[in-house]
């Protein structure tokens, strides 16, 4: 299903009449309104979050050096943008600013693709993570069970690595520990 935007050459005043049960971002110009992600979706995002937060953003039992955050608001020029998850190297970001939205690009974001939401995240979101310099992009689709680890190559995002099923995975930038990739998804019946 394509996305079509709620409305053209639309303004971040616009963004405060979607209402609160959608998700509103703004891409070249174009305001779109998805709904409410569904419990599958919710799910993944939540269970890859909790997988990564104490190893990389607390630093047990991993690496650390990241500051990772649920539903970030980033503003690129006109573009606004609401990732599933982003993170930002700590040496690039210390900590969390105490602001509304964030002006630096993460170093890796993760959309959780759903039917409503996937033709504009592999899309203009896509491409606006690329000019940015993002240098990684997790695509998770909890109805196929799959991760797909993208890497910035010549301006544009290039798919580095595909995982399916619920096997442990170690995938770029994270893989210093291995992630329970089954756990993000919902058993079904």
């Amino acid at each position: 299903m394509a996305a079509k935007p709620l409305k053209k050459g639309a303004t971040y005043a616009d963004l405060y009449d979607v209402p609160d049960n959608f998700v509103a971002e703004m891409l070249d110009g174009d305001l779109y309104a998805s709904p409410q992600p569904a419990i599958r979706h919710a799910h993944a995002a939540s269970v890859l979050g909790g997988q990564l937060m104490e190893p990389f953003h607390s630093g047990r039992n991993g690496p650390g050096g990241w500051v990772i955050l649920d539903e970030p608001e980033l503003h690129f020029g006109i573009d606004v943008l609401v990732p599933d998850l982003a993170g930002w190297r700590r040496e690039r970001m210390p900590e969390a600013p105490d602001e509304a939205y964030i002006t630096l690009a993460p170093d890796w974001v993760c959309e959780v693709l759903s039917p409503s939401t996937e033709t504009l995240d592999r899309g203009k979101k896509l491409r606006t993570y690329a000019r940015e310099n993002v240098a990684h992009v997790w695509l998770v689709d909890p109805l196929r069970e799959t991760l797909e680890v993208l890497s910035l190559e010549s301006g544009t995002c290039a798919v580095l690595a595909e995982y399916e099923g619920r096997a442990g995975v170690r995938a770029t930038p994270f893989d210093a520990i291995e992630l329970e990739l089954g756990a993000l998804w919902i058993k079904r019946g």
